[in-house]
């Protein structure tokens, strides 16, 4: 005990000169604090009260993520004794998921199943608060412990979502099997962070000091060790072959859960991965295996698996499931080149493919809250009668494909600019596999998103009228998005100048 004493004041110091660069998430965790007391105040009657102070909070909290720019001198700054990483990518990848994390707390209410629960909507803000919380924290990442704890923060959270709809059997079942997935999946993940630890004697595993330590073990112990890690990880990202909980967990959730799963966990993933592989994937002292062809071929069996499948899909919300895993496995193309550039290029494709799968799913819900459709059958005839709603499916699923004038083509010609002129650099074959993979994918994903447009458009069927409250709110929002992505396609330099 004596022996510490001296490095307390030390330590404190370090802590109370850290909050300084953690002010988003004090903020946050007073807002969780919040939206927690207003719900125990108020009860059943408290859910439009948390969403506002919810949405008013995070608008606070993006000013607070912006205004971290300035603190950002020599380009990052470790924080909390090296747990923490802000850097400017951290700071827009934050800046992303509270902007998507807005949108989504606004559709909460907007959908007829969900909003029907007789509990209210108030648990599930500060759930959402929680989870903000941790992907902040994920993003930021450097340490494993931290790495874990970020990690379960958020799956913690996303267990209760999945599972919010207690009275739908569908929900509870895929809530269980998410949860039953997450804990193997972290299970396996400490396991490999222990061996690191013992490898390494250190938990701050980006640091050369700690690579150096692992690479006087023996390489397959240590290759080992690092797969583990990456299984964890890759849970959240849905790459195979940790991918089968995907489509029965987006399925049975309701479907602002499903937007909200399928897009900001992913990013602050993707983050969080970039943070952790560059002393392994760079040219340095590791010597175990080549992460980047492992990556690679990873990356080539996600798009195929995932766009392949989403092919003999019936159930919308279950093929847009497929479709994301097959959008991960072409972001992981960015991943493997790990350059400032590809950075950049991941940055702009997760934001653009995230507004147009929020968007896709927004106008999942309005055509269900309008007649009820879930399946793409259900939406024979339906483009003449909302042709408005139609036409915005139309746009965003040109997007999800990545056909021009849309944000979604621009996204993909980044990346595949950035893997190509590495490339040229490099002649790896690994890389030229990655691209044709990701060409041939895209042509494959037509075949699946074309069913939508072909169902509203060029089949007919005899339409019962049904009754039910209009949802003009998620029309309009989802307006304002196939815009965003016309405007981006054409502009992407309203976005790209900041990265």
């Amino acid at each position: 005990m004596h022996d510490l004493l001296p490095h307390i004041s030390g330590q404190l110091s370090n802590i109370l000169g850290s909050i300084t660069y953690f002010m988003p998430e004090v903020y946050l965790a007073i807002l969780f604090m919040v939206i927690l007391v207003t719900d125990l105040i108020f009860g059943k009657r408290s859910t439009k009260l948390c969403r506002i102070i919810a949405c008013a909070g995070l608008v606070i909290i993006m000013f607070k993520d912006l205004q971290q720019v300035t603190l950002i001198v020599d380009g990052s700054h470790f924080i909390f004794s090296n747990m923490l990483l802000l850097n400017r990518s951290g700071i827009f990848f934050k800046l992303v998921i509270d902007l998507l994390s807005f949108i989504l707390l606004l559709y909460f209410t907007w959908d007829n199943k969900l909003k029907a629960h007789p509990k209210g909507l108030s648990d599930l803000y500060s759930i959402t608060m929680a989870s903000i919380f941790g992907l902040h924290l994920m993003v930021m990442a450097v340490n494993l412990l931290s790495i874990y704890l970020a990690i379960e923060m958020v799956s913690l959270a996303s267990y209760l979502m999945v599972a919010y709809r207690t009275e739908n059997a569908f929900s509870t079942e895929a809530g269980l099997k998410y949860v039953l997935f997450g804990a193997a999946s972290s299970a396996i993940m400490l396991y490999g962070i222990s061996l690191l630890y013992g490898f390494s004697g250190s938990l701050d595993i980006v640091f050369q000091n700690s690579i150096i330590q692992l690479s006087k073990v023996n390489s397959v112990s240590t290759s080992f060790a690092v797969i583990l890690v990456l299984i964890g990880i890759g849970f959240k990202l849905s790459f195979v072959p940790v991918h089968f909980w995907v489509p029965d967990v987006y399925q049975g959730a309701s479907t602002p859960i499903t937007a909200y799963l399928s897009t900001v966990p992913k990013i602050a993933a993707f983050a969080l991965l970039i943070n952790f592989l560059p002393p392994f994937i760079l040219p340095g002292k590791w010597t175990g295996f080549d992460i980047g062809i492992a990556l690679s071929i990873s990356g080539i069996i996600t798009m195929i698996a995932g766009n392949f499948a989403a092919v003999m899909q019936t159930n919308v919300k279950r093929m847009l499931a497929y479709s994301s895993i097959g959008h991960t496995g072409f972001a992981l193309m960015a991943v493997v080149v790990l350059t400032l550039q590809g950075v950049s290029a991941l940055t702009y494709y997760l934001l653009v493919y995230a507004l147009a799968n929020i968007a896709a799913l927004m106008l999942a819900s309005y055509f269900t809250n309008e007649t009820n459709a879930e399946d793409i059958n259900d939406y024979r005839g339906l483009g003449l009668k909302y042709p408005i709603a139609s036409v915005c499916f139309v746009i965003v699923l040109i997007s999800l494909t990545g056909l021009p004038v849309t944000a979604g083509f621009t996204g993909k010609l980044f990346v595949f600019s950035e893997v190509y002129s590495v490339y040229q650099q490099t002649h790896s074959i690994w890389l030229l596999l990655l691209m044709a993979t990701g060409a041939l994918t895209t042509v494959v994903s037509l075949f699946y998103y074309i069913k939508i447009p072909l169902n509203l458009f060029l089949k007919r069927k005899e339409i019962v009228e049904i009754e039910h409250k209009k949802t003009n709110n998620l029309l309009i929002l989802s307006i304002f998005i196939s815009f965003i992505l016309i405007l981006l396609g054409i502009f992407p330099d309203f976005v790209l100048r900041f990265l």
